[in-house]
């Protein structure tokens, strides 16, 4: 602590009065704020639940309309520690009085074993509970995730080691409920709870099994050699509907895919399996299916009509299309991708966020399955997401922010105002005020494709000084970075180190580059990208081109920094053109496509895909490491299931052997997404820290 405080003073002297004026904060500061996510609205009492992380600790918290109409929040939950283990996957009871929830695990990587970044001996362990809102006190209902509440309230289905099981909300033992080959996945009671649907996973096809409680009989609908997912009741329990994706064999991940087999929707009996195609993709866009942020894709409305995702015109849109089958209705019309989808209760509604008439944000809209356009619900500077109706079917809730207060959720008044439900949450000294506002940036890659990016300037480039600079780039791919904080919590915290960075009197320019969402099926499926010909690199000259060309950046300290598929695009910079980049933070970064690609696709073994193999070594860092000169900081937890540790070791090595500085920060038994505060906090210290040594002072 007392080397930390050190450190931090002499950064403060080091700055020009120019910076000082701007009122520095603290890293601690900035990320300080609790972050929202699962806000989930309860089918009765106008109820809604969210879970608050806080530091790293992670609690339930509920918000309800009170005698006066104004929503009154609360803590359920009072975990104390910054622990790392998460909380998510939220379930209501019907009458609203309980919350079911999963404790600890991965939440992303489900069937790992469960991660333990403390290092602790004792170990840790993954449950199912089970929290009154009056009580507040949560009860261990199994071990397992993904917890489904039946519609009778009696039963929780949840997951176990891939098979489906069963608690009583009651007490008692849990049981095994089905033994089944496969991994069940995405439970989906009927709506009278007497029979239980789920995805079987098994490899290279997937079926929908449906299993009768009563009869304790399993049916699978129409199995085929396809992946059969995403099942959707009919309100009277009798039908099922479905997505039916094609075979598709030898594609690779992280490369782009434009066309393939057009996909289906089936409609199946569900106590018989029978089924029948009601429609069916067209050949070309669209043809690939690509997902919205839903906990379905198909969403069975009034009027016996099914709601989906579809790509026909290059944007993901929303559609209809009667469950008899017949002619599809285009419901979001327009250059823009729809993201959060949410049915109302009574099945009227759709609600969603999308970038309608504001690409680089996201606002509400709603849609009813009849109509011809959606009616906007929301609009301005900010950014809202994560859209519900509550109980009563009109009153809305979001998750929104805008470039100054980071996401927090709120209700949408009668007069379209949005009232923050926990404003009590946010710390006093949360550094709202002394947060720049990013610009808007549209620069030319170096193939001349026209990228989107965010410029955070410091208080003092006016000065006329020439200051260092940093281009930050997202992971994913699949991501967009926001002009405001994101909706993600990784994105997040990446928003609060890049104003970190520009208030210590750094450029920031944030880049979403080519194979990112919010532009496009044809931008997010850019040609040659990733591990099919690193064409991102482009837009990697491209942001680097535009910072040498601005009066208030000197060229010759201009840095990159990002994680996972931003690390690799840090390190595919730092080896290609060292001599625009002078130095660089990557963390848990890819580094070899051919070490990567069978984390998500096991049966990828590049001496039997030699072609394949060669294009994506050369799409990688490691293959022009004999160009790589400048310095770098290294970072990664080695329990990391997304980016194989590997990844690290093996680009150290090759530094070592080419004589390239680099340091390297190890953060033992952590994953990709840190699950502790405190390792997002030393990661970014390090990042900072190391940004100053190479760079001088960051005034000057």
């Amino acid at each position: 602590m007392k080397l930390h405080l050190l450190r931090y003073a002499v950064g403060l002297l080091l700055l020009s009065p120019a910076a000082i004026a701007q009122k520095p904060f603290t890293l601690e500061q900035v990320t300080s704020a609790p972050f929202p996510s699962e806000l989930t609205a309860a089918p009765a009492k106008g109820r809604v639940a969210w879970v608050f992380n806080a530091l790293g600790r992670r609690n339930l918290w509920i918000a309800e309309p009170a005698a006066d109409g104004n929503y009154k929040a609360k803590q359920i939950t009072s975990y104390a520690d910054d622990d790392g283990q998460d909380l998510g996957q939220l379930a209501w009871t019907p009458d609203a009085s309980t919350i079911v929830f999963t404790r600890g695990g991965d939440l992303e990587f489900l069937d790992r074993p469960y991660p333990n970044p403390q290092s602790s001996p004792q170990g840790v362990q993954q449950g199912v509970w089970a929290v009154s809102v009056e009580s507040r006190e949560p009860k261990l209902l199994g071990e397992g995730h993904s917890p489904s509440v039946s519609p009778k309230g009696d039963n929780v289905a949840y997951l176990f080691k891939g098979q489906v099981w069963l608690a009583k909300l009651s007490g008692g033992k849990p049981e095994q409920l089905i033994h089944s080959n496969g991994e069940a996945d995405s439970l989906h009671w009927s709506p009278d709870g007497s029979k239980l649907a789920f995805d079987s996973r098994r490899g290279d096809h997937a079926f929908i099994g449906v299993y009768d409680l009563t009869a304790k009989s399993l049916v699978y609908l129409d199995p085929s050699v396809d992946t059969d997912r995403d099942a959707a009741w009919s309100p009277d329990g009798r039908r099922i509907a479905f997505l039916r994706i094609p075979v598709s064999k030898g594609r690779l991940p992280f490369s782009p895919r434009r066309e393939g087999q057009p996909w289906s929707i089936r409609i199946a009996d569900a106590s018989t399996g029978q089924s029948r195609e009601i429609w069916r993709a067209e050949s070309g866009r669209g043809s690939v299916f690509h997902e919205a942020v839903a906990e379905t894709q198909l969403f069975w409305s009034a009027g016996d009509q099914i709601i989906f995702p579809w790509e026909r015109d290059g944007w993901l849109h929303l559609f209809s299309v009667p469950a008899t089958g017949g002619t599809v209705k285009l419901l979001t019309p327009g250059n823009f991708e729809v993201e959060d989808v949410s049915l109302s209760s009574n099945r009227a509604e759709i609600i969603f966020s999308s970038n309608q008439d504001d690409i680089d944000r996201r606002h509400i809209w709603k849609v009813s399955p009849s109509a011809d356009h959606p009616s906007a619900v929301t609009s301005g500077a900010g950014i809202e997401t994560a859209p519900v109706f509550a109980s009563d079917n009109r009153t809305v809730l979001v998750l929104h922010s805008d470039a100054q207060t980071p996401m927090r959720p709120a209700v949408l008044s009668a007069k379209g105002e949005l009232r923050d439900l926990a404003p009590e949450a946010l710390p006093s000294d949360f550094p709202a005020r002394n947060l720049v506002t990013p610009q808007q940036v549209i620069l030319s890659s170096a193939d001349g494709m026209p990228i989107h990016a965010q410029l955070f300037l410091p208080a003092n480039t006016t000065d006329g000084a020439r200051h260092p600079a940093v281009v930050f780039f997202h992971g994913g791919s699949r991501r967009q970075i926001l002009l405001g904080w994101h909706y993600m919590f990784y994105y997040s915290n990446s928003y609060a180190m890049n104003q970190y960075l520009a208030s210590r009197g750094y450029v920031v320019l944030s880049v979403n580059y080519r194979s990112g969402i919010g532009y496009g099926l044809d931008f997010r499926e850019a040609l040659n990208f990733g591990a099919a010909g690193a064409s991102e690199f482009n837009d990697v000259l491209g942001a680097g081109i535009y910072l040498r060309n601005r009066a208030d950046v000197d060229a010759r300290r201009i840095g990159l920094w990002g994680g996972s598929y931003g690390g690799y695009l840090t390190a595919l910079g730092l080896a290609r053109a060292s001599d625009m980049f002078a130095a660089g933070v990557d963390i848990h970064g890819v580094h070899d496509w051919n070490t990567e690609i069978p984390n998500f696709l096991p049966s990828y073994k590049p001496n039997e895909c030699t072609d394949a193999a060669r294009l994506a070594w050369e799409s990688s860092p490691l293959s022009s490491i004999s160009t790589w000169r400048s310095p770098v900081l290294l970072i990664q937890g080695d329990d990391d299931r997304n980016v194989p540790f590997a990844e690290m070791v093996n680009l150290a090595e090759a530094l070592r052997k080419q004589g390239v500085s680099f340091e390297q920060l190890v953060f033992p038994d952590e994953i990709h997404d840190f699950l502790l505060h405190r390792t997002w906090l030393a990661a970014y210290h390090a990042a900072s820290d190391f940004f100053d040594r190479h760079f001088k002072s960051p005034g000057n």
